[in-house]
């Protein structure tokens, strides 16, 4: 195990990176809240705004009415049902759709903004996940060697004696870059023009996915005034499946260098004490050996 060494005293620094990863966390919680309270509190008081004009211009109806209104609006969202447009909008089931809702299931992205109503489609989706993660999980491992390999048969294939750490440094920064560009770089491009989402949108959209965390405040296909092709969410799946094998690739290596960088920093034997037990052993005279005839 890793350990740190203080005043001659060694010290295991699994602690430190606990209290490390805690101390992550509520930073990130103090920034979210610093960033985005005040932002919400802006939008709480405009829809409740927005809420009266809406009383004010229809005087037919009275709070509790609009209210009721409201509710079904939610209720609607949360199983799925976009309360733009009208009942000509394209299904949330239709095979394209289901198929990039299998994805989201098997790859634990979750977007939320879709899920099974039937308690007979409930029951499937937990069996479906059950077999399902663990054989994404495998197929992603797969993939993955797959990459691994074709980085050491691009190492082998160009190394030449004293190079061997220049060619190293070469196959991870093709690596990071062809991934970059096709897995990042490009898809938010795609979807920006499609979506009509701004650049940054699109790259939100594109690592929030590829990540896994799975909002669901941005996702594609579900703009009612759009116009799809059929196998768009198809082809967006795929996208994510090769997307998250090479992302995953990148957070191992990512972990594996932040291990290693805390082996380095913290794993530093007392070698004077090493070195005064050497001393030490040279210096005691050999003991006399008895010879114990047989």
């Amino acid at each position: 195990m890793p350990i740190l060494t203080v005043h001659n005293r060694q010290i295991s620094w699994t602690p430190l990176l606990v209290l490390g990863y805690l101390f992550y966390l509520l930073l990130g919680a103090m920034v979210f809240q610093l960033l985005e309270k005040q932002a919400e509190t802006h939008f709480r008081d405009q829809f409740q705004l927005e809420k009266l004009k809406f009383l004010q211009n229809y005087t037919c109806l009275d709070r509790q009415a609009l209210e009721q209104f409201v509710q079904v609006l939610m209720e609607a969202w949360e199983k799925g049902v976009n309360p733009e447009g009208n009942s000509t909008n394209p299904s949330n089931w239709d095979f394209s759709n289901s198929f990039f809702f299998a994805g989201t299931v098997v790859t634990t992205i979750g977007y939320g903004n879709l899920s099974p109503s039937t308690v007979a489609g409930q029951i499937f989706c937990v069996f479906y996940a059950l077999f399902g993660v663990p054989l994404n999980l495998a197929f992603l491992n797969q993939l993955g060697k797959g990459l691994n390999a074709h980085l050491i048969t691009l190492e082998r294939w160009v190394q030449k004696p004293g190079r061997a750490q220049v060619v190293q440094t070469l196959a991870a920064a093709i690596f990071l870059t062809t991934g970059t560009l096709l897995f990042l770089v490009f898809p938010p491009l795609v979807f920006s023009y499609v979506e009509g989402w701004s650049y940054g949108e699109g790259f939100y959209f594109t690592f929030i996915t590829l990540s896994t965390i799975g909002f669901g405040d941005y996702v594609v296909g579900t703009n009612p005034n759009k116009h799809y092709i059929p196998v768009y969410r198809s082809l967006t799946a795929i996208w994510i499946v090769f997307g998250l094998a090479w992302l995953a690739l990148v957070f191992n290596v990512g972990a594996d260098l932040m291990e290693k960088f805390l082996q380095l920093k913290w794993y530093k034997p007392d070698l004077s004490l090493a070195e005064g037990a050497t001393t030490k052993l040279e210096d005691e005279p050999e003991q006399p050996r008895i010879h114990i005839p047989s």
